[in-house]
């Protein structure tokens, strides 16, 4: 079993803001496997489906972004999961919009939610696919996150989503993480 985790954040009025890229992802995800966000555990919304015999779970956390490790650690206890069986998709400001960055480990680089997930795995050891959502230009950073994307950078998102999605499904089908990731951090 492998848990698909999106990051973001919880209403209406977050929908579609920059740091909901992760929620974004997860729900292209499921609608292309056809499938629903229909149950909720552990302060997060879930759905799944099967790969090669193998379930795939997609996970939204319900808790605001800097609490999604709330939301984490008691699926993977629950699950019986390690971190080598999880994948967390989020914004990255350093990236311009719709590039993706995939790594094995790392800190949390300022990322809110990443620093929860971090403090309550008690390891930076687990894979990460960032998707740009570009810097500040002149507003706080708070601000920033909370906007959404300009006509012109949905094109550049979508593009960017599609690209997650696909190294999600290329990671699923080949459990190597460092081949996915040759793959998809030179795009």
């Amino acid at each position: 079993m492998k848990l698909v985790i999106g990051l973001g954040n919880v209403g209406k009025e977050y929908e579609e803001t920059r740091h909901n890229v992760g929620f974004m992802v997860l729900d292209a995800l499921a609608k292309k496997e056809e499938v629903k966000f229909n149950k909720i555990k552990d302060e997060a919304s879930l759905a799944d489906f099967i790969v090669n015999g193998e379930k795939i779970m997609l996970v939204k956390p319900l808790t605001y972004m800097n609490e999604s490790g709330r939301s984490v650690r008691p699926l993977m206890d629950f699950y019986k999961i390690s971190e080598e069986d999880i994948i967390v998709v989020h914004d990255d400001m350093d990236l311009p919009v719709g590039h993706l960055r995939l790594r094995q480990k790392g800190s949390a680089g300022g990322h809110n939610g990443i620093k929860s997930i971090i403090a309550h795995l008690g390891t930076q050891e687990f894979k990460r696919i960032k998707i740009g959502i570009d810097h500040p230009q002149r507003v706080s950073v708070v601000d920033w996150v909370l906007s959404k994307f300009t006509k012109e950078q949905k094109n550049e998102l979508e593009k960017g989503i599609e690209q997650a999605i696909d190294a999600i499904e290329s990671w699923i089908d080949t459990d190597d993480f460092m081949k996915t990731m040759n793959r998809y951090n030179h795009k």
